[in-house]
């Protein structure tokens, strides 16, 4: 946890959120599986990302339940929940909301702010690329700043704040792939996979049945507020900051760090949001795995959903098929080794 300071109650109330994590993590994971069929990965990725503060890009496609899980997170956690489907049509106003002239009954007119599906505390962006770059970036604001600014007023958005996106990687006529300064503002962008044969037998089981699925409210937005503080007071040591940076420097061509496949097929690596989705995400992974500091394995299993859309290829590498996963999946490797050859010097 963070060093002692002036506040004794602060600190031990600190460390009690911290202890009651990985409990309230999974109360509320469990709750999602109610009505969630697998997708343990998904899953575990989108609440890390509610507890860290951090925005969710869901790609998969149709079908898979995207939709409902937005929708039964927002239940689960007795939080406001909104829904917009981008179209080609949908104008900026439709998001964060416009103003509008009112007359009181003296004849006066007034201008009052009408507010948009943007301010909740979950917002469903689904198939966010099928709209216009102008519209799309009406959420830049809100997703960075937690407010929106109409008629040069600025509107605070209520905490917590979660926008999760959907996005269909197949059907891309008619799409306007996101612009790498939105995509940067994504905490994790998750790969929503096939379910499994068993998975589909579950599916059908519940959904075919008469049998209404429903959750309970198992946090309140309070909750989830307290619970952030408690991730953020992780401690991260000073070595395990600089295996971060040394990840994220690796995806850069130019970088004497960086690997054969990232020189060869990366344009741009990742940006220094990544370093920072990466420690918040690892801090995430240690409390769920009962410590109260990050290990090198957190950063790890936080790289692939913390920067697969942070690193932008050239095209031999869009030509060859290469992603960006395999970039990423090539540097974790040669850590791995690296760090497995650091321990057997030690030993000997």
């Amino acid at each position: 946890m963070t060093t002692p300071g002036a506040n004794p109650e602060a600190d031990a109330q600190l460390r009690q959120d911290a202890e009651r994590f990985p409990q309230e993590f999974a109360r509320l994971k469990a709750e999602l599986h109610r009505v969630i069929v697998g997708q343990e990965e998904i899953l575990d990725g989108v609440l890390g990302a509610l507890f860290a503060g951090g925005h969710v890009l869901l790609e998969g496609v149709p079908g898979l339940g995207k939709t409902m899980l937005v929708r039964t997170l927002a239940d689960a956690v007795e939080l406001k929940f909104s829904r917009v489907q981008f179209t080609p049509d949908l104008m900026p106003a439709d998001i964060v909301g416009t103003n509008i002239i009112l007359e009181d009954e003296h004849g006066r007119k007034r201008f009052q702010f009408q507010p948009g599906p943007v301010f909740a505390n979950v917002l469903l962006a689904d198939e966010i690329n099928r709209a216009t770059p102008k519209t799309q970036s009406a959420l830049l604001e809100a997703m960075q700043e937690r407010s929106v600014t109409v008629g040069g007023v600025a509107h605070v958005l209520d905490e917590p704040f979660l926008v999760l996106a959907t996005q269909n990687p197949l059907e891309m006529e008619g799409t306007y792939p996101l612009p790498e300064a939105q995509l940067d503002r994504f905490f994790f962008k998750l790969k929503v996979a096939y379910p499994s044969a068993d998975e589909l037998h579950q599916i059908v089981d519940r959904t075919t049945a008469d049998e209404t699925l429903t959750v309970n409210k198992v946090l309140d937005a309070q909750t989830v507020l307290q619970l952030r503080r408690a991730v953020r007071a992780v401690l991260v040591t000073r070595e395990v900051q600089a295996h971060a940076i040394a990840l994220v420097l690796a995806t850069h061509p130019e970088h004497d760090a960086a690997t054969p496949l990232a020189k060869k097929f990366v344009r741009y690596g990742a940006s220094p949001r990544g370093v920072q989705t990466l420690i918040l995400a690892a801090k995430i992974f240690a409390l769920l795995d009962g410590r109260f500091h990050v290990a090198r394995a957190d950063l790890h299993r936080a790289a692939l959903p913390a920067l697969r859309h942070r690193l932008i290829l050239n095209f031999e590498g869009e030509a060859e098929g290469i992603d960006s996963d395999r970039v990423l999946q090539e540097i974790l490797a040669r850590a791995d080794d690296a760090g497995a050859h650091a321990g057997s010097s030690r030993q000997s």
